[in-house]
């Protein structure tokens, strides 16, 4: 146990952990690096260029003759995928803190450090990207020695892309980092921080060790579920999974024991023995917060329990993914699911195409609300269409979120202008080092939901960083804003919005429907309204057939007579007549700017 280390790697989106982790994996010879991040096996995030997933493997170094086994897991950087660093932290006594030469210190990097910090890991600072004719590592080291309170000589660095600085990287691993502690004759103990789905094998479940040990062919139990297995296999990760007879204390690995039901894993459960349980289960993780939701529903109704399956199977891999049941006049059965942020959202909706063939219909994000009405009731709506009728209603509460935004000083008026169009409120300004401040904002989540992210990179230049955490709920004056085609609502396209945004949400809402719904045999009206009071309107003009085109003379009587026969026939089709709402519609919601 002495020669186990367990360590991550945690920084801000884009400062380079797979890259710096593809060079730990060339230097110790775990693999052949044939092309960039390695441990980014989906397609997504080699698109994309971010980690999605957080990544396992196990690297053997040799140090003055001692062979050490490294266990190492790489985390995502995006705000969105927090849950992910969350559960790798607890997997580990130890974490590599990356900040990028060229940029310094960002907000995610702040966040992810307290996390580490919150669970008493050993921090090995470190800078990277030095090769980079921008970097300014001496400024960089002030900030880090200004965050951690460390000595300038405890930092190291380093270089991804040149592989400066890795031997000192995993010197400084074996030296500063606790080997795991544990006691390998108490009853077994392991806690589960991964897993995935596997279409022959089932359910692999990835764990760490905190007491006693497994061997393959052991009867195990999960702790919080009580279901019983047997362990056909254990073993440890590398690239591949390689099988071995005994896991020990402190040591990661997985467990396959032919498990088929999503529901019998969760993550955060612990492993112990049936014959010898241990008396209680690990500390787990805090439940995930989803920020923002969405319902997902299948184009086509019989993909129904399909989707359900596809969903379970995609929560295994992606833990912080919730969903509920629910039901929607305008789209059928469907799921209201709950996401961490957007880019989450748009990920999940992407993997349910590429990985399970689901083609789904996504509603119009929001966020939960407390709704108090006149007979003292109170009740949680995710749902616009599950508010109570407007009379009811004594007030809305909706949450508020504590916002970080750490930025250069240049760009500090522009992004008060933005969070203060947002309804936001300025607590304070701080400057962290040399041109760059700190602002935290008091902001309604419901505003930063759709577009604030995008627009706050697009003018800050992309120099602009933000982190957020839920802080309390406040009342407000928020309308439920329904769309109405033909005197009809759509439940799918409601929303909550503020009293003083309503009017130009609604009428945006109504010009971007009329470009994109097709033209009919009759007029479509589409109505924007709150209550009973329409406060925008637009109308898709119906396609005409001349009728009047054989009526070559006589009478005007005889044009009425086929204008009247015609207009009837238009009366008839628009009573029986329904209309398609098309996917691009509910897209085009989220982009109204």
């Amino acid at each position: 146990m002495d020669h186990i280390r367990n360590f991550c790697i945690i920084a801000h989106i884009d400062h380079g952990k797979s890259t710096l982790a593809d060079r730990l994996l060339e230097y110790t010879k775990t693999i052949q690096v044939t092309e960039g991040q390695m441990l980014d096996d989906m397609d997504l995030e080699r698109e994309r260029g971010i980690t999605i997933k957080s990544h396992a493997i196990q690297m053997e170094y040799v140090k003055d003759g001692e062979k050490y086994i490294l266990n190492l897991i790489d985390t995502p950087g995006h705000v969105d995928f927090s849950y992910e660093v969350s559960r790798s932290i607890a997997a580990c006594e130890g974490a590599l803190l990356v900040v990028d030469a060229t940029q310094g210190v960002q907000a995610q990097t702040i966040s992810n450090l307290y996390m580490a910090i919150d669970n008493n890991l050993e921090i090995i600072p470190v800078i990277n990207k030095i090769d980079m004719p921008s970097a300014m590592p001496d400024e960089v080291e002030d900030e880090i020695v200004d965050l951690i309170g460390c000595d300038p000589e405890d930092i190291i660095r380093a270089s991804g892309k040149t592989g400066e600085g890795v031997e000192d990287i995993l010197n400084a691993v074996v030296e500063r980092i606790p080997h795991p502690v544990g006691d390998e004759k108490a009853p077994l103990q392991a806690l589960i921080f991964d897993s995935v789905f596997n279409s022959f094998r089932g359910i692999i479940a990835y764990f760490k060790i905190l007491n006693g040990k497994i061997s393959k062919g052991d009867k195990v139990k999960f702790f919080n579920t009580g279901m019983e297995y047997d362990a056909d296999e254990v073993g440890v990760l590398k690239m591949d999974m390689i099988p071995r007879k005994e896991l020990g204390t402190g040591e990661v690995g997985y467990i396959i024991s032919g498990i088929k039901d999503a529901k019998e894993v969760k993550v955060g459960d612990t492993i112990t023995h049936v014959d010898r349980p241990c008396e209680a289960a690990i500390e787990g993780f805090q439940e995930v917060k989803p920020m923002v939701f969405a319902g997902v529903y299948p184009i086509d109704p019989t993909d129904y329990e399909n989707l359900r399956a596809s969903l379970e199977k995609l929560q295994l891999n992606d833990a912080s993914l919730t969903f509920v049941p629910e039901t929607s006049i305008a789209l059928g059965f469907g799921f209201r699911c709950g996401f961490l942020g957007l880019l989450h959202m748009e990920i999940v909706q992407e993997r349910l195409d590429r990985e399970f063939n689901m083609d789904v219909i996504t509603t119009v994000p929001n966020v939960t609300y407390m709704c108090y009405t006149k007979q003292g009731e109170v009740k949680e709506v995710h749902n616009p269409s599950g508010l109570p009728e407007q009379v009811m209603i004594d007030l809305i509460e909706e949450p508020y979120i504590r916002a970080s935004i750490i930025t250069a000083a240049d760009f500090i008026g522009p992004i008060m202008t933005l969070c203060l169009d947002k309804r936001g409120e300025l607590l304070d300004q701080q400057y962290v080092s040399g041109n760059r401040v700190e602002l935290h904002f008091m902001l309604p989540l419901g505003e930063i939901v759709i577009d604030f992210y995008d627009k706050l990179k697009s003018i800050s230049k992309g120099y602009a960083s933000f982190d957020y955490h839920v802080d309390s709920f406040r009342p407000s004056k928020l309308v439920k804003l329904d769309i109405l085609l033909n005197g009809e609502p759509v439940d799918a396209l409601s929303t909550l919005t503020h009293q003083d945004n309503a009017v130009t949400f609604g009428r945006r809402m109504c010009e971007k429907l009329k470009e994109l719904i097709p033209r009919q045999q009759f007029d479509i009206a589409i109505q924007a309204a709150i209550g009973a009071k329409i406060i925008a309107r637009e109308t898709v003009k119906q396609v005409r057939k001349d009728v009047l085109a054989k009526c070559y003379g006589g009478d005007v009587s005889r044009k009425r007579k086929l204008l009247e026969k015609q207009k009837r026939g238009k009366k008839r089709m628009k009573q029986i007549g329904n209309v398609e709402v098309p996917q691009k519609a509910f897209l085009a919601v989220l982009k109204l700017d």
